[in-house]
């Protein structure tokens, strides 16, 4: 008999992106959920000021996306999308296009924001050899910037701690300077200072000439490395320069997409239309592992050519178009607009913004950063021990004040859902109050 390790039943589901030993030794169960709210293992009802992980916009237990996945399931549990397809996903592409930017027309569904990044790089090579620019093979990124864990994702993104532990990367990458600059601690909404960083993109152009250059990736607001709005004129002076020198611009909105930042795409918010918008999270309201890329007219015309027999584009993945995924994203999309949630998204930012600057003052709190429904607050670090001090404000949300939240360095992340009240909002921000005052 094999001599198997059975004396944690936690051992075994290695975590993601967790201290695993610290987790497992005491560990933070939810159990269920139900609108704003997560039960824990003890019975506590906790608000979910994360939104889950950025993804469940609508709340938990929302009945009309729960009915559409069962139907679903009654009718079609799986098709596959190579050669065959179904008419959900055909349909719901359909409404995603109608909703994004005037020319991004054509979807291409993944499971999860890392694989819609690696799709989108991949779509921006076969787009620049298609139109007879082999040589374009540079992928641009930012410092700070996280595009999810596959190796594309990686190599574009900008947290060392990600890319360290990993050393090969992909090859014919740059980085952008990050926007994380002194003149813009305590700027709610888009900061005033930095667009001028854009032109960052013309040093790398200059030193590996713009030929060489296939495409430039952004976050409109950089969630994972502790909410960045983009400045004011900054992705506008992107898009210019990409426009100029014939690069494609990619928007990661896996974060702020469906209703973060107060719209469908945080492209409309800024006013600014990329060449392809990266999507995840929220398109689904995180009840089915969903994500895609928006991309271009001029990018699917140029690759959908040659002979009509023969595959355009070598890629995609076994669950893509997964007949259980469309259906809660249609869902999703029926109920994001049935209870006009991206508008209560706009209400609810000068309240959410009023109340977080409400506690600058605080011990130890050195930057707020937000934008529509997304805050870091950042803790000053204690010496020689960096984010010992969010994380320790983490478990005491938690344990004490009955809040579900996030910590990134030595950042406290929140992300409400877009249901969220005026009253569950003031009760958020009075235990983050508590538990800030608590620590030393």
């Amino acid at each position: 008999m094999l001599n198997k390790r059975t004396n944690n039943s936690l051992d075994a589901f290695c975590m993601p992106f967790t201290p695993n030993r610290a987790a497992k030794a005491d560990p933070m169960l939810l159990v269920s959920a139900d609108g704003a709210y997560y039960v824990s293992a003890a019975g506590d009802r906790k608000f979910d000021a994360v939104s889950g992980l950025w993804c469940c916009n609508a709340g938990h237990n929302r009945r009309k996306i729960i009915d559409a996945v069962k139907l679903q399931l009654d009718t079609l549990d799986y098709a596959p999308s190579f050669l065959f397809g179904h008419p959900g996903a055909f349909s719901f592409a359909q409404r995603l296009a109608s909703l994004a930017p005037p020319e991004l027309d054509h979807v291409f569904f993944t499971n999860s924001g890392s694989e819609a990044v690696d799709t989108a790089l991949k779509l921006a090579l076969a787009y620049q050899t298609a139109a007879g620019e082999p040589r374009r093979t540079m992928l641009v990124g930012r410092d700070r910037a996280f595009h999810g864990a596959g190796f594309g994702g990686i190599a574009v993104g900008g947290i060392k701690a990600n890319r360290l532990a990993f050393q090969n990367q992909l090859p014919r990458v740059a980085h952008l300077r990050h926007t994380s600059i002194p003149e813009n601690r305590f700027s709610p909404g888009e900061p005033e200072h930095g667009a001028e960083l854009a032109d960052d993109l013309i040093r790398i152009i200059e030193l590996h000439g713009a030929e060489t250059v296939a495409a430039v990736i952004v976050e409109p607001m950089a969630g994972s490395s502790g909410v960045f709005p983009a400045p004011k004129g900054y992705l506008k002076r992107l898009r210019e320069l990409c426009t100029r020198y014939n690069i494609l611009l990619i928007f990661d909105e896996v974060i702020t997409a469906f209703g973060r930042l107060g719209h469908t795409f945080a492209a409309e918010r800024f006013g600014v239309e990329p060449d392809m918008i990266c999507f995840a999270k929220g398109v689904s309201s995180g009840v089915a592992p969903l994500g895609g890329v928006m991309f271009s007219n001029r990018i699917h015309d140029t690759i959908m050519q040659g002979p009509e027999q023969l595959i355009e584009l070598f890629h995609g993945y076994t669950y893509s178009g997964h007949p259980i995924a469309m259906a809660a994203g249609d869902a999703a999309l029926s109920l994001y607009e049935k209870e006009g949630l991206f508008k209560q998204s706009r209400m609810l930012e000068a309240r959410f913004t009023q109340l977080l600057m409400g506690l600058r003052e605080l011990p130890n709190v050195i930057d707020l950063r937000c934008i529509g429904l997304a805050a870091a607050i950042e803790l000053a670090p204690r010496e020689g021990s960096p984010t010992i001090r969010a994380r320790e404000a983490f478990l005491k949300a938690f344990r004490e004040e009955n809040i579900v939240l996030r910590y990134t360095g030595d950042n406290i992340i929140l992300a409400p859902p877009l249901i969220s009240t005026d009253e569950q909002l003031c009760d958020l921000f009075n235990g983050i109050e508590r538990v800030l005052v608590s620590l030393d």
